[in-house]
């Protein structure tokens, strides 16, 4: 039996029949009757396990920054609704008005089915809406990779308002920009879930430790250990996506600061337009001149050179690049002529009475020594068509260097380790500062390097710089 009443209602409660009412184009009736059936529906399915608002509040904190599992989110949104965004955007407001969460979405395209620009707006609650932007931004991600990728482009915050807009792009952008908005700590709770064994630990001793545990690679503990200078940051080159050569030097610099700063290395780095400010708090002079040497190694691999000054707890670098531009006009001046071995070497020799003319000599000379060293290999090794170079074939070459620099020289090869002792040096002899010498030795350092990259380690044995009579030392392939 039908009943007629008279009812009054408010247009706070018409705004939210209005999707209903527009269902049944105009009926109030239907409206009435779909309103009621949908509630007693909701009410079914939520009132056995409801959530008290302020749980429910801390619950979308908690999970902010978090994607929603692939498969909870087909149950949430059809993937079918993907062919639509009217009805996409139908759906969800549907379900938002039945949830009563006082969320408005708007969803506007220039295409329904195929859209290549998309833009949300939602409105309401802060908490509600920002859970709202991140679920349908990644239900248009994942349900368009297959077709035409979406790619979240930017996310615009009003507090009460949220406005993301996406837009045509690759796969793998498009799930990269998911993660840069909405998923930021997706892979590391994933990390951390995943070996909960492993990080537990080492939460609970950074925790314990007041955070001063320290984090590096292991290969660069392990050059630590034998006693080496690391030859560059792996993390930084993790980070960065290619070889420390290839990084900007102002992009280098951030980089060194986040990881220095995050593995706990050091306390805080500052930078100022090219120069870094390091503290910490290491108490022995030993580990903070080994710790400037780390990171002066760095730079210069980077092509960049710096000199460190200490104090206390501080460290600062300075860049210097009038000495790098003097270097390059030096290994420049070495290759004019026809880029012989005995061209290098006789401008070689010239050359090194000119050192006094650059500042700061022990970096300098050390960085020059090295780049003359690979210089006069490579010439060498053009002229006498080397494809690969052994102890024999280095032994060969120093032998020709060593002749033309009026040295005498002794080889004794002992399975892998070559001995290289030197009788006697002009060079050596009319160096009373010893600064030449010095550039002589990492000079042969950069021979090495370049004929056996990081196979060889050089030992030193004895220096005429030092008081002794003959220089020796001990190449050491691994």
């Amino acid at each position: 039996m039908n009943f007629s009443r008279h009812i009054s209602i408010d247009d706070e409660y018409l705004k939210k029949m209005e999707p209903y009412i527009n269902k049944h184009n105009g009926n109030m009736g239907a409206a009435l009757r779909d309103m009621i059936c949908q509630a007693g529906k909701y009410n079914q399915a939520f009132n056995s396990s409801a959530i008290d608002t302020s749980l429910f509040n801390w619950m979308l904190q908690e999970i902010d920054d978090i994607l929603v599992p692939g498969d909870v989110l087909d149950k949430l949104i059809s993937p079918m609704l993907i062919n639509s965004m009217g009805k996409l955007e139908e759906n969800i407001n549907k379900r938002l008005t039945g949830l009563e969460w006082g969320v408005n979405l708007c969803l506007k395209c220039d295409n329904d089915n195929f859209p290549a620009g998309v833009l949300l707006t939602i409105r309401g609650s802060p908490r509600k809406i920002k859970f709202i932007a991140g679920l349908v931004s990644q239900f248009l991600v994942k349900n368009s990779l297959i077709r035409s990728p979406l790619a979240v482009r930017s996310v615009v915050n009003f507090n009460e308002c949220i406005k993301v807009e996406l837009s045509l792009s690759d796969k793998t952008e498009a799930e990269d920009s998911l993660i840069t908005f909405f998923g930021g700590l997706n892979g590391i709770l994933g990390t951390v879930k995943g070996r909960p064994d492993f990080w537990i630990p080492i939460i609970k001793g950074h925790h314990l430790s007041n955070y001063n545990m320290v984090t590096i690679h292991r290969n660069s503990f392990e050059d630590i250990l034998a006693n080496d200078i690391p030859g560059g940051e792996v993390m930084i080159e993790f980070l960065a996506k290619r070889p420390i050569r290839e990084i900007p030097l102002k992009d280098l610099l951030w980089l060194l600061k986040e990881v220095y700063e995050n593995s706990r290395i050091v306390d805080r780095v500052e930078i100022e337009n090219d120069k870094l400010v390091i503290f910490h708090n290491y108490r022995a002079k030993q580990a903070v001149d080994k710790l400037k040497r780390i990171i002066l190694t760095l730079l210069e691999s980077n092509g960049h050179l710096y000199d460190g000054k200490s104090t206390a707890n501080m460290i600062v670098l300075t860049h210097r690049p009038h000495i790098g531009l003097k270097i390059n006009e030096l290994i420049d001046n070495l290759k004019t002529g026809s880029n012989k071995v005995d061209q290098e070497l006789l401008m070689f020799v010239t050359f090194l009475n000119g050192l006094k003319d650059i500042p700061d000599i022990p970096l300098s000379l050390s960085v020059l020594g090295r780049r003359l060293g690979k210089s006069i290999m490579q010439e060498y090794e053009l002229e006498n068509n080397i494809k690969e170079w052994n102890l024999e074939k280095f032994k060969n070459a120093f032998e020709i260097i060593d002749s033309k620099l009026h040295r005498e020289s002794e080889w004794k090869a002992d399975g892998k380790n070559l001995h290289y002792t030197i009788r006697k040096c002009s060079i050596a002899r009319n160096d009373p500062s010893k600064c030449i010498c010095h550039t002589i030795r990492e000079t042969f350092k950069g021979a090495m390097n370049y004929a056996f990259s990081n196979k060889a380690v050089l030992d030193v044995q004895k220096l005429l710089s030092q008081g002794d009579n003959f220089c020796e030392v001990v190449v050491r392939i691994q």
